[in-house]
């Protein structure tokens, strides 16, 4: 992981909730001296106080990580905010709500951005009974695959894991307007907006 919560981060979320030195560092426990040292740059927070500090400052460890705090202006959840994580060492897919902190086999992963789909990756659709048969025009080999499709809409997310030397189709119940996501170990991950 390549950031670390900064002094100047704990600074200004102390100062939004109005709280001095010497109040913060009673509620976590710690003198006022830390918290004065960790603001003016001159000592680092321990791994163990990150929660602690969180919870005090109001804010998630993310947030206190990234130095910015996310003001959530939808409560409720919307599977459309979603963020796929895919490990490139072992192939694990990871999929979120909204941003994490997320790391596998070592190795910390980025959220995948999604670029359309294009004439390497075309997607056929067919109506079979209620649901929807999907196939991708894309070789299967061992070097060069789909390794997953999922379609998603704002209340839904259904994927299906996909194998090198197998099809690359698969059945989604599609309902209202959404998106197909393709993940293709060399082209990474694309979409194609999907209305029904």
């Amino acid at each position: 992981m390549n950031q670390y919560v900064t002094g100047n981060t704990i600074k200004q979320l102390r100062e939004q909730k109005r709280m001095t030195q010497a109040e913060l560092a009673e509620k976590i426990d710690v003198s006022s001296k830390t918290i004065s040292k960790w603001e003016t740059a001159k000592g680092l927070p321990d791994i163990s106080l990150l929660e602690p500090l969180s919870a005090a400052l109001g804010v998630s460890v993310l947030e206190l990580m990234n130095g910015d705090a996310v003001i959530n202006q939808n409560k409720s959840a919307n599977m459309l905010r979603s963020k796929i994580y895919v490990c490139p060492i072992c192939g694990n897919v990871i999929h979120t709500l909204g941003e994490t902190v997320v790391s596998c086999c070592g190795v910390s992963l980025p959220a995948l951005e999604a670029e359309e789909m294009d004439e390497h990756h075309v997607v056929e659709m067919e109506q079979v009974e209620d649901e929807t048969y999907i196939t991708v025009k894309h070789p299967m080999t061992k070097s060069h695959y789909i390794s997953f499709l999922a379609y998603v809409t704002h209340d839904k997310f259904q994927m299906v894991k996909l194998y090198p030397e197998g099809e690359a189709a698969c059945r989604f119940l599609f309902r209202g307007r959404g998106y197909l996501y393709g993940y293709c170990n060399r082209h990474g991950l694309m979409k194609q907006a999907v209305r029904m």
